[in-house]
Order: structure tokens, then sequence, then C-alpha cells
């Protein structure tokens, strides 16, 4: 078995004392660039492992960032939800980019709304922590209480302003996504969302939608909104109801592709022709709109750049120690692809 080497190993071998070998590690500015290299190639050569809960200690710093996602399905666990919805898996993938560049890793958590947060951050000495989507305000004055970097996502909530958040313009997305159907000649477009009172990113999405229409004189339909859950299943059950109420509509603009696809799997696996009996639009632009056939028409929002933002934030006030609270927001972008085409004749 190999040796395993020590800090005092690391300062005999580099002629310096054990205190420099700790300044060292944890990037202190106390030893002259000259004494560091000498214990870094001591470290190198010995192949020294540092105790990396001894360094939290001394440092005071975990480098470890959490990162909270929401589970609003009863029974759902973290993996269902990077299963069910590639968004997260390619949101976390931004996160852990930029993380990573300085040595910092991710703690991933799915957490019920009726969890003490703060227990679960100040048990694992979080230096950071990321939070997507929504929860209760209590939650939020909770983690402000904990007094660390905090960022959240595709939140609208007046005590966002407390802390760092990242988001896309989630209005001006869809309006140009119902700008898109309208602009091909569709007039009856639905729309196609989750809970839309019990969620600003909905409701910014469906004013976006309302906005579209509105320029165009046309008058809200009541019986073309659908809301169900934001996941694949939740675009199939959309469709079956379209097709079993026999709805007729142009077009269908779709709050997330996952749930887009569902949709248009329903229609194809059911003897329909995407686009030509109904164009179809998602928001998000994660891979598989690419993948699937025809390509979905899609808004983007770069869901990996959005995580980038957000690691940026936390690190920035990790590192400058500075405070004050940035509100960053992404400009979305339409993608054309194959699921949407110019109104026929005859529809569904």
């Amino acid at each position: 078995m190999a040796k395993k080497y020590s800090i005092k190993d690391v300062a005999e071998r580099a002629g310096v004392s054990k205190a420099s070998v700790s300044y060292a590690l944890n990037g202190v500015k106390k030893i002259s660039e000259k004494t560091r290299q000498k214990i870094f190639k001591a470290i190198e050569e010995l192949e020294y492992e540092p105790n990396l809960a001894a360094r939290s200690l001394s440092s005071g710093k975990s480098k470890l960032v959490g990162v909270i996602l929401p589970i609003t399905e009863t029974g759902d666990v973290t993996s269902d939800l990077l299963e069910k919805n590639p968004f997260f898996s390619e949101f976390i993938s931004g996160l852990s980019y930029v993380l990573s560049q300085y040595d910092y890793d991710l703690l991933l958590s799915g957490m019920n709304s009726n969890i003490t947060y703060s227990n679960w951050i100040a048990r694992r000495r979080l230096d950071g922590i990321i939070l997507l989507g929504i929860y209760p305000k209590t939650i939020y004055e909770e983690i402000k209480k904990l007094n660390i970097p905090t960022v959240l996502s595709d939140v609208y909530e007046e005590y966002a302003q407390d802390f760092h958040c990242v988001h896309v313009d989630d209005e001006y997305g869809s309006y140009l996504a119902t700008r898109h159907l309208l602009d091909l000649g569709h007039k009856r477009i639905g729309f196609a969302s989750g809970t839309i009172k019990s969620s600003k990113v909905n409701l910014k999405r469906f004013n976006g939608y309302k906005k579209a229409l509105r320029e165009e004189k046309i008058e809200i339909d009541e019986n073309l909104i659908f809301e169900t859950n934001v996941t694949f299943e939740g675009g199939l059950d959309v469709a079956e109801y379209i097709l079993e109420k026999k709805i007729q509509l142009d077009g269908l603009v779709v709050v997330a592709d996952i749930m887009a696809i569902g949709v248009m799997k329903y229609f194809q696996d059911n003897g329909y022709i995407i686009p030509n009996d109904l164009s179809i639009i998602g928001f998000d632009d994660i891979r598989y709109a690419r993948y699937c056939s025809p390509g979905l028409t899609t808004i983007n929002q770069d869901v990996v750049k959005k995580g980038m933002l957000s690691a940026e934030l936390i690190i920035k006030e990790l590192e400058t120690k500075e405070t004050s609270k940035e509100s960053i927001v992404i400009t979305p972008k339409l993608i054309v692809r194959g699921s949407t085409t110019n109104k026929k004749e005859e529809k569904i």
C-alpha cells in the first residue's frame, strides 16, 4: 500500500513550515510565489492529497454550492426531475462548468416545500445556494437570514429583489412564439401550460400569448387554453384531450419543449402529420428539440447559459465579497424548425 503523506511530509520536502503549506493550500497570500511553487512541486512529487474536510474547517469554506430543484409531484425525487425534463440537466451542466473552474462542487437536491431549508443548508456548510423555481415566501426568508450568496432562477416575486436573480424574458418569448404562428397565417392558436395562476413564469408566458393575439384583434378563447403538468406525459394528455373533444386548432403554443414533444408524439401516433395538421411551437430549445422529427420550432432561452450566469453570480460574491444584488434577464430568440408551417386550408 502506498504511503499516505501528511502536511508535515510536504513541509519537510519543500523545506518550509507546515503553516506555509497550509497558506499555499488555502490561497492565503502570506508566502512568496517562489515558496508557493516549491510547496506545489513537493505536493506533486509526493502525490499528496489534501484533507478536504480539514481544509474546509481551516478556510471557513466547504467549496460546496447547493442547487435545489422544485419537486411538484408527490413521490418524485431529484432523479425523476432530471429524467423527465432535460431542462434541469442542461441548467446544471452550465452551473457545473463554471463552478468546477473555481474548484467548487455541486450538491444537488430536489426538496419539498415543507422542508426546513436553513437546517439543510447549515448542516452541509454550503458556501452558496441556487434555487430553481418557486417556493413559499417563508423559505426565502429562512435563506436570507443565513446571509450566504444566493441566486434565484425563474422567480418574479417581490422578495426576489433580496437575492441575485437570473431569468429569461418569458413574456417576450411567448409573444415571439405566438407572433410566429400568426405570421404563418394561423388564427385559432391554443396555449398549453402548467397551472397559470400558481406560477408567474406561466402567467408571463400566457400574457405574451395574449398580447400577440390582441395585436391581431383575436379574442382569447378559454376553450383553447390547456393547463396540466409541464412534462412529456402532460403533453400527451393535452393532445389526447384536443383530439377527443375535436377542438379545432391551427397552431399550439406550449410553455416547455418537453411538453410540446409529448403533444407532437400523440398526434403523430394517431395518424396526424406535424406541421401539416397542426403547427406546434415550444419554449426552451433543449437538445431534444433538435433530435425529434420534425425538429421542434421553439424559443431559445439558452438554458446552459442560464446555469452559467447563475454560477458566475455565486462565484463573484464568494470571491470578491461584493454583496450588491444583480438581476440578469436573458433575451429569448425564435428558432424555426420543421414543426411549424404556413396555414393550410384544412386543419384538424
